[in-house]
């Protein structure tokens, strides 16, 4: 197309540079601009910004957030659209309003458009947006484009609601009504049939990010009241197979080497998802999956079909406390869930959970017994959060019932309840970011509960120990910069801190060796990096079975001090002594 083939942009701000955060929800926009043979006279482009790129951190660090704004509006204004259709997040909510009241500086002629879950929660919470988009934007979006380019378009279409031209969904933030006004009306969802799909199209590219978000369906049948969802349709539509089995062949084509797979219940339909993980195993072997799924509707035979390709499983329990968790319209029935989840420790599959504190009823004691209930079961990760009230869900509503109080700024975290006051959230924020170096970020699941065992403690216990420990030998800022060699050796010289103040000493040097290899063969899983250190015993007897049992392998191994290499071999990681 020529210079003056008028634009159509689908923009974004990415929170960080990774597979995981793609701008899958402006390609999605932009490949249903393209598909619209009514548009065929507009040139339409996907461009996005991330947070981690140096130009966005120098702009950041010239002006803050401001300067960013006005750094990303230029690269927009250059291209002259005649419309920019902005992603918009919790993340970059404000970024990203800014950015449109710059951008309509430079180029006043600019439509800005405005969707994404920050939109759909409340259509009118924005300043400098000339139409925003509530729910499934690839219906909408089109119909508005055609609607602002055709000759009688103008600002006497908008309709008496806040509405565009009857567009369901669509709301003009110049038709004179205060905020927080109106119902949101969203727009007509999209049946996945008629959904194009931006990889197929070339929209987007998943080799340019390294893997794929990978969208298999959409909706949810659950109503937990502090997710979007909980306002959405209560049921899922899902995307046909022929399209999926044409995107997996494509990220093979592409070999990226991971997939984060959206559908917030993957194994609600138990044959649907043992047949899609017979494709995966069969058109993409080797790429590594990420799943969500509910651990009640784990079984054996689901179980072993997860253990035939390499993927790992998120789970949200949030909490331990079914009290609590009915406060938020979920169910936990605590024994079914530690025997489904045994399920996959049997069958070896990799998997993890989310915890979230600041629920209403909860208190920090039961955020520790959270964490308890859930390392006690072995996940590859735990993922702490602080509990966010977003705008739009059933929880925003309920929230002042409960005396909830918190930030109405983006990302809308509780300050205090009743229940859990400003010190203990900033005490649960400090335990969340010990336990997430330590066990986490230090792969500390294969020895973990072993060591616990030998010093018979709580793991909440020990992680808040571990916690006071951080901030008086190496400081609350180290959190977040250490390498892994670094996370060795403070868990190290943590645990070896423990055993010696309970007079165990006996138990350290199998300890250090548990943590030395486990340390090292996680992380030439994960990047292939190969390591040298020296260990007290023989690695084959650390590698035992034996070995999980301090007090018996301290007394019945015979110690070797061994120079130990790990490499990565033909089936993955491996040793050898040196």
């Amino acid at each position: 197309m020529s210079e003056k083939t008028p634009k159509i942009i689908c923009t974004t701000v990415l929170v960080e540079t990774s597979p995981q955060a793609m701008p899958l929800g402006a390609a999605c926009i932009a490949s249903a601009l393209k598909a619209d043979k009514s548009l065929s006279g507009f040139a339409v482009e996907l461009v996005d910004f991330s947070r981690e790129d140096e130009d966005f951190i120098n702009a950041v660090g010239q002006g803050g957030e401001s300067r960013a704004a006005e750094f990303i509006a230029g690269k927009l204004a250059e291209k002259k659209p005649f419309a920019v259709c902005f992603s918009v997040y919790v993340w970059n909510h404000v970024i990203l309003d800014k950015c449109a009241g710059e951008l309509k500086k430079l180029f006043p002629d600019c439509v800005t458009i405005a969707g994404g879950p920050e939109v759909t929660a409340d259509p009118l919470n924005f300043s400098n947006f000339d139409y925003t988009i509530a729910g499934q934007g690839e219906s909408a979006v089109p119909a508005l484009i055609q609607k602002l380019s055709s000759e009688c378009a103008g600002a006497s279409a908008s309709g008496s609601d806040g509405s565009v031209f009857q567009i369901p969904g669509v709301y003009s933030l110049s038709a004179g009504h205060s905020k927080h006004s109106l119902s949101v009306f969203r727009a007509t969802p999209c049946s996945p049939e008629s959904v194009s799909s931006p990889y197929l199209d070339g929209t987007l590219d998943p080799a340019k990010y390294g893997g794929a978000l990978w969208e298999l369906a959409r909706g949810c049948p659950f109503k937990c009241s502090y997710c979007y969802e909980s306002k959405g349709e209560k049921k899922i539509a899902y995307f046909p197979l022929e399209r999926l089995e044409k995107e997996l062949v494509l990220f093979a084509k592409k070999k990226i080497a991971q997939v984060f797979v959206l559908d917030p219940t993957y194994n609600a339909s138990k044959e649907r998802a043992i047949k899609m993980l017979g494709m995966i195993r069969k058109k993409a072997p080797g790429m590594f999956f990420y799943f969500e799924a509910r651990a009640e509707f784990i079984d054996r035979e689901i179980a072993k079909a997860f253990s035939k390709i390499p993927c790992c499983i998120q789970f949200g329990l949030q909490s331990s406390n079914p009290e609590v968790l009915k406060k938020v319209h979920r169910t936990l029935d605590k024994k079914q869930f530690a025997r489904n989840i045994g399920f996959l420790n049997e069958t070896r599959v990799t998997f993890g959970f989310d915890l979230i504190y600041g629920l209403p009823g909860d208190t920090f004691s039961g955020f520790k017994n959270s964490i308890d209930f859930a390392l006690g079961l072995y996940p590859n990760n735990l993922e702490l959060f602080c509990l966010s009230v977003l705008p739009g869900t059933n929880l925003h509503d309920d929230a002042p019932g409960y005396g909830m109080v918190w930030d109405e700024n983006p990302p809308y975290h509780v300050l205090r309840t009743p229940q859990f006051s400003e010190s203990d959230l900033a005490k649960a924020r400090k335990l969340a970011d010990a336990t997430n170096l330590f066990y986490t970020q230090g792969r500390a699941v294969p020895w973990f509960n072993s060591v616990l065992y030998a010093l018979k403690e709580k793991p909440s216990d020990f992680l808040w120990d571990f916690a006071a420990f951080l901030g008086e030998k190496h400081g609350a800022d180290s959190v977040g910069k250490m390498s892994s060699a670094e996370i060795t050796e403070i868990q190290k010289e943590f645990v070896r801190e423990k055993f010696r103040a309970k007079k165990l000493n006996r138990f350290v040097p199998v300890a250090e060796d548990l943590i030395s290899m486990h340390g090292a063969l996680g992380l030439c899983t994960f990047d292939g990096t190969k390591s040298v250190f020296t260990t007290n015993y023989h690695p084959d007897d650390i590698m035992s079975g034996y070995a999980t049992d301090l007090d018996f392998f301290s007394k019945n191994a015979g110690k070797q001090r061994c120079r130990v290499c790990v490499f990565e071999g033909k089936n993955g990681a491996d040793w050898k002594t040196v």
